[in-house]
């Protein structure tokens, strides 16, 4: 009966030493023809042109081709601290190259307060000192020059306003400091709406996926072809989500020629202020329920003085503001009804000097029709 339990250890020992014999030669015949085919991967030792896709080149294109027309911008505005002491407060924004000669597109709010101005070139890293020539403040927009010998690479305008949803495009620029960066994306939406502060409203923005974060502005976008269709303008929160919006460079040329021609950019100047008022307060101070923009002030020798808008005759309580009634309400501009405080500065972000804006009045119990050519703002650069 003991040789049982031996018995039964033995062939246990011998089927172990079989399976890890067999298991052995198996791993072995496995093995030795990946030894003799080399590694075990299958990719090249380096990546060639010739495997990339047709999208991969042609984004290896046109970035070979913007990032030198790409700039760096740097702004220093000195501010006080709480002892009074000067301190310089730095920023970062983008740009990009216009004309061989240094001149730069980018934000208004990249250059706006600068005290101190440099822009770096993308190729040779050279800073170049440089000074705003023009602002459009109401397309967040400003024109840069710098002085140099040489002839710069610059980037061709495009069109943007037969952009479509789903088109590729391709930012350019410095987020966080991180100069020549490149993201693509594509058109997400058209026609936005953007109202970066309360006295500030950008509209018809570009919409796109394609990463934009802080340092971004200025920057190009750009389509399949390389041609700037928008300028890189703002995100929607604090970082990128997938969110950025682009200026349409349609938007710059209007601006452009206008330098080109004079010498300098100029903004459209009507001369009022106004108190957007409707429905049962307007009612009240015997004006039409659907309301509009009541005349506060008319300033003297401005287009609307020479068209003979009229001003507040008294002051009333209206809620909790002092309001001039008695003046001029104007209930539609260019034939658009007022729905809101800022539907005049709308059509007049439109307007260029010397254009001519429509505007329905109520006045004395009557509404009529007023034209008025705009004149130009005066200069704060």
């Amino acid at each position: 009966m003991r040789l049982r339990p031996l018995l039964w250890a033995a062939v246990l020992v011998g089927a172990f030493w079989y399976m890890t014999s067999t298991a052995h030669w198996s791993l072995t015949q496995i093995w030795q023809p990946l030894q003799q085919a080399g590694r075990l991967w299958s990719a090249p030792n380096s990546a060639q042109t010739a495997g990339f896709s047709t999208d991969e080149n042609n984004n290896i294109e046109i970035y070979k081709m913007a990032r030198p027309a790409t700039v760096n911008i740097t702004s220093v505005v000195y501010r006080e601290d709480f002892f009074f002491q000067v301190y310089p407060q730095e920023g970062t924004g983008s740009g990009f190259i216009l004309k061989p000669d240094g001149l730069i597109l980018t934000n208004n709010h990249v250059v706006s307060g600068s005290q101190q101005l440099t822009v770096t070139l993308a190729g040779d890293k050279k800073q170049y000192k440089a000074r705003v020539l023009g602002t459009d403040p109401r397309n967040d927009l400003a024109l840069v020059k710098i002085q140099t010998t040489q002839q710069l690479p610059f980037l061709k305008l495009g069109d943007s306003d037969n952009l479509q949803v789903g088109q590729k495009v391709l930012a350019i620029g410095n987020p966080f400091g991180l100069g020549g960066t490149l993201t693509t994306g594509v058109v997400s939406s058209l026609g936005r709406t953007l109202q970066p502060s309360e006295s500030r409203r950008l509209e018809d923005m570009i919409q796109t996926d394609a990463a934009i974060n802080p340092g971004n502005s200025g920057g190009p976008l750009l389509d399949s072809h390389g041609a700037v269709i928008g300028v890189n303008t703002a995100i929607l929160g604090e970082q990128n989500v997938g969110i950025g919006f682009a200026m349409p460079i349609n938007r710059a040329k209007s601006m452009l020629d206008e330098f080109q021609a004079k010498g300098r950019v100029t903004r459209p100047f009507l001369g009022i202020q106004t108190f957007y008022i409707a429905g049962d307060v307007a009612t009240e101070l015997g004006l039409p329920a659907e309301g509009g923009l009541l005349i506060q002030q008319v300033e003297r020798n401005s287009p609307a003085s020479e068209a003979e808008l009229r001003g507040p005759g008294r002051m009333a309580i209206v809620g909790n503001y002092r309001v001039g009634i008695g003046g001029d309400l104007i209930t539609a501009v260019d034939g658009q009804p007022v729905e809101s405080t800022d539907s005049l500065q709308r059509i007049l972000n439109r307007k260029r000097v010397g254009d001519s804006i429509n505007l329905t009045i109520y006045r004395n119990g009557r509404t009529q029709r007023v034209s008025v050519k705009l004149g130009e703002a005066p200069q704060t650069l």
